[in-house]
């Protein structure tokens, strides 16, 4: 251990070596440990224990503070660079991570980050409901967009002008009408140059190369800024557990992520895997694991060509010429068929 203190100094110099020495609830005097943990292990000095469980956790704080400072200066950037930066809200874990990092730096009270949100007429009504939770909670007022030419909260007018079972007839038509138009009309009415939202590069390789900032593939080059793009979603529930952050009810049913009632699922699909008063039960990994966080949505859906359904239409590139109307060509608005 003096050691690598001492390569350590030499390296960086005296003024920086206590940012690589452990502190003394990860070294502890042998004395003073009766019945020594299976995790504190005998280091160099015989008086000294490495304490291994003491250590992860104090290393997981440290990453995710790094990860915090990290994200918040992505949204300073977001929100003060431009002049209108929106965040689409869809309150799964990574987006009331998001929501609350900008409440903690006042940009939903000062109104330099707009909030929107995409109600597709097919979500737990649990979801909406969460909404007015944190909207009164953070003290915002959130933009609701729907199809096109129906009243939020109209299910009623949706099916009689969609088709209840739209979603079973033509998914692609549904995506179209109930997500990527709507979301598109959202950007556009809020006036949006710069699109927050809380993709990452553990929710699988159609996000592995990621980055913090790029181009949308909507709206000729609108900025994208992902905050948590290099969280895992570990370090998500992480963050919610250190600071109580409300969180969609579901997560304590089973659900890692929600979407569309019709086709979200608890994974692993007998519930046993929760996340409650701040805590899991049951086993994490099944939710933890790489490319896990998405498992239960698009459940039974398939794209036209037979392949499994991963996307809803609204990241994916080109997504403004995927279907008829696209909003951002010279400002005209084409009619969308219905059926």
């Amino acid at each position: 251990m003096k050691v690598l203190v001492a390569a350590v100094s030499a390296l960086y110099g005296a003024s920086q070596v206590s940012a690589f020495a452990p502190t003394r609830s990860v070294v502890r005097s042998q004395q003073s440990v009766v019945g020594v943990p299976t995790s504190a292990l005998s280091m160099a000095d015989d008086d000294k224990v490495f304490d291994q469980e003491a250590f992860i956790a104090e290393s997981k704080e440290m990453r995710l503070k790094y990860l915090e400072d990290q994200a918040m200066f992505a949204l300073k950037i977001a929100c003060e660079n431009y002049g209108n930066a929106v965040f689409p809200n869809a309150m799964i874990a990574g987006d009331v991570v998001i929501t609350h990092l900008l409440h903690r730096m006042g940009y939903l009270k000062d109104g330099k980050a707009k909030v929107m949100v995409v109600d597709t007429f097919h979500l737990f009504p649990e979801t909406m409901e969460f909404l007015r939770e944190i909207e009164e909670y953070y003290d915002f007022k959130a933009e609701v967009f729907c199809a096109d030419g129906i009243e939020v909260g109209d299910k009623a007018g949706f099916d009689k002008k969609y088709g209840e079972n739209l979603w079973k007839e033509d998914i692609e038509q549904y995506d179209k009408v109930c997500k990527v138009e709507p979301f598109q009309r959202g950007l556009k009415t809020c006036g949006t140059d710069c699109m927050i939202n809380g993709r990452t590069r553990w929710q699988g390789f159609e996000r592995a190369w990621i980055d913090q900032f790029e181009n949308a593939p909507i709206g000729g080059g609108l900025a994208k800024c992902n905050p948590i793009a290099y969280w895992t979603l570990e370090d998500t529930f992480d963050y919610i557990a250190k600071y109580e952050v409300p969180h969609h009810p579901l997560h304590a049913k089973g659900y890692p992520s929600i979407g569309d009632a019709k086709d979200t699922i608890p994974i692993p699909e007998d519930g046993s895997t929760r996340f409650v008063d701040f805590k899991f039960e049951g086993d994490k990994t099944p939710w933890l694991d790489y490319a896990s966080e998405r498992k239960g949505r698009f459940v039974g859906l398939e794209n036209k060509d037979g392949s499994t359904k991963t996307e809803c239409g609204i990241h994916v590139a080109g997504a403004e010429q995927t279907f008829d109307r696209d909003l951002w060509e010279e400002g005209a608005v084409k009619s969308v068929d219905s059926t």
